[in-house]
């Protein structure tokens, strides 16, 4: 699971010096578009929006993820599709600076260990991040991923478009904004967390503060310790919660480094320790790492931290990592912990509409952490006319 560092600075210029061109030979972003079939409904939409096609044509040293034809239709069919149709200008400008990389990356330069690469999402309504929220790109096999919120990944279809100002590569998939992290909580399924969270008032504060890292118990873990979760008062679970809780460092996993502790947000220090590439924060390990959210990256983890047990250490050998709370036995449900929890209404949709990073979802598509084609109950719109609309009135807030 460990991952190794890049310099991403290295990278890019590594990355232009492979794709460098006679200009005179390179196409304009639009002579681009309007010559690949696959491309015809962005490039209805970029030509259907005043100054939109002169903006991104002078765009200089970036990296576009185009969706291709279908990956526009199915994402017409979601409920994404419907708020932003509805002319929400924010959010249409958050969703197309997602899709453009600071930086030019061919195919070449995404290997099997991941890159956690900065779009021109910088918004702080939808990204509460320093240096704008970024994509994690990664190689499996013979397939080059941009993973986005939610777990949300897109597949490169065809690599290395090259036009005057960088690349652009053909996507399957319309990327994810990722989510504040108490929607992305009852979007994933771990309604412990997002209970939890209800619990000791603390949404408002995980949800808003910026550059945040979060080890989220999943529900087995809350199980757990169940018998301990009703004696807790408000302050003492708070206080749990906090220890999860990096706050001021987005340590996405190819970060985490063996051997060292980092001050949580409640005091005291979570120690990383990193066997036979498995992760592990105190006695917990890392089941899925790296869940972009709005203000930073959630790990899922397998046992609740103890702040007052800070020496709990891993048992690597293990399959079920030992309770931190020394007494506690599980239960089989958690009760009022998550009565007030959202259900997921699709474990395959992830097609909810990009939250503001400071608001709290009152509910969420989406499963516990599935991928897939988005699938969503808004109704169906079509075609590249639809597209044209839905980004009608973004032409004048693209600056590259």
């Amino acid at each position: 699971m460990y991952r190794t560092v890049f310099s991403i600075a290295t990278l890019a210029a590594t990355a232009l010096a492979q794709n460098a061109t006679n200009s005179s030979s390179t196409p304009s972003l639009t002579q681009l578009l309007g010559s690949t079939d696959s491309l015809s409904t962005l490039m209805t939409a970029v030509m259907g929006v005043p100054g939109l096609a002169e903006t991104l044509g002078s765009a200089n040293n970036v990296t576009i993820l185009a969706p291709s034809n279908k990956a526009f239709e199915q994402f017409m069919s979601t409920p994404a599709a419907s708020a932003l149709a509805s002319n929400d200008t924010d959010a249409i400008q958050a969703l197309l600076s997602y899709h453009i990389l600071n930086g030019t990356y061919p195919a070449s330069a995404v290997t099997e260990m991941p890159l956690f690469l900065p779009t021109m999402l910088n918004n702080s309504k939808y990204a509460n991040v320093t240096g704008g929220q970024v994509v994690e790109a990664l190689k499996q096999g013979d397939k080059v991923l941009f993973y986005s919120g939610l777990l949300n990944n897109a597949s490169v279809t065809t690599a290395d478009q090259n036009f005057t100002g960088g690349v652009v590569h053909i996507i399957d998939n319309v990327l994810t904004i990722p989510q504040n992290v108490s929607s992305t909580a009852i979007a994933a399924g771990l309604s412990g967390v997002a209970g939890a969270l209800t619990t000791a008032k603390l949404v408002d504060t995980v949800d808003s503060i910026s550059d945040v890292t979060i080890f989220a118990p999943n529900n087995s873990a809350f199980q757990a310790i169940g018998s301990a979760l009703p004696n807790l008062t408000t302050t003492q679970l708070a206080s749990i919660l906090q220890y999860h809780v990096i706050n001021g460092t987005v340590a996405y996993s190819s970060t985490l480094q063996n051997g060292t502790s980092v001050p949580a947000l409640a005091g005291g220090d979570l120690t990383v320790t990193i066997v036979d590439r498995d992760i592990f924060v105190n006695s917990a390990k890392v089941l899925i790492p790296d869940v972009l959210v709005a203000n930073g990256v959630v790990h899922v983890i397998d046992n609740v931290l103890n702040p007052n047990n800070t020496d709990a250490a891993p048992q690597p050998t293990a399959e079920v990592q030992s309770a931190a709370f020394e007494g506690a036995t599980s239960v089989a449900s958690l009760g009022s912990l998550t009565s007030g929890v959202p259900t997921p209404t699709d474990p395959a949709a992830f097609g909810a509409a990009p939250t503001p990073a400071g608001e709290q979802s009152s509910s969420a598509g989406g499963g516990a952490m599935e991928t897939g084609a988005p699938a969503g109950a808004a109704p169906r719109v079509e075609g590249a006319m639809a597209a044209a609309a839905l980004f009608a009135g973004a032409g004048v807030w693209l600056n590259v």
